[in-house]
């Protein structure tokens, strides 16, 4: 082959890989915070309160969990989400809590979703969607903690699954309020537990409140 040839190909490969860079990287900055290889959460702060006196609660632990799931996948159902990365934090005298925002790249995977989980012993857990008092309207997590005011009112349109149709609604975001558990049962039934493979070393915090729980009821083992 002549030189000049080897040239060529040469540049051809260097132009083909430079091309094939600037894509992905098109694509891991240009998208939205599903977005193909760049995953990416803003950041999240709440205040924590009881249900009933509606006084802050210090001490309470805000559990952040990030989701992904596969692109590919053998599975006739499709990937199914799992947990790439969990936070805590406790809440401060005031009830408030705050988590930075999160991103990781991404390689055969999408980020799908977030999910949270508030728990201080007495209390019963919440976790999930947050109700908006309207029937079959709920705020996902991600929205619902992703404002720069707590307690700010704000007016949004959200899906009704049971209407079928976007509904308007308007209400302060941010604020959650745990019940007291009062019964063995109560407490029993709304215990939360830790995302699969998670432990003290990684959440320390919550696992530390529920085997301090599950003392309480007497009930001996618990999570490392």
């Amino acid at each position: 082959m002549k030189l000049e040839n080897r040239k060529e190909i040469g540049i051809m490969k260097r132009s083909v890989t430079i091309i094939i860079l600037m894509v992905i990287i098109w694509f891991a900055f240009s998208s939205s915070a599903y977005a193909w290889l760049y995953y990416s959460m803003p950041e999240f702060r709440g205040k924590v309160i009881d249900a009933e006196t509606k006084q802050p609660i210090e001490g309470a632990v805000a559990v952040v969990l990030y989701y992904k799931r596969s692109t590919v996948s053998l599975n006739p159902g499709g990937p199914s989400s799992h947990v790439t990365k969990a936070r805590e934090t406790l809440t401060n005298n005031k009830g408030e809590f705050y988590f930075p925002s999160y991103s990781e790249f991404l390689l055969f995977s999408e980020g799908t979703y977030v999910d949270f989980i508030f728990f201080k012993p007495g209390y019963m857990s919440e976790e999930g969607s947050f109700d908006t008092g309207i029937a079959g309207v709920r705020i996902a997590p991600e929205k619902y903690f992703a404002t720069d005011v707590i307690g700010k009112k704000v007016e949004m349109e959200l899906f009704s699954y049971e209407q079928h149709k976007l509904i308007k609604w308007s209400g302060p975001l941010g604020i959650v309020g745990l019940k007291k558990a009062k019964t063995r049962e109560e407490k029993l039934r709304t215990m939360p537990s830790p995302p699969t493979d998670y432990t003290s070393k990684e959440l320390p915090l919550f696992i530390k409140f529920i085997n301090e729980e599950y003392n309480n009821l007497g009930i001996k083992g618990g999570y490392k």
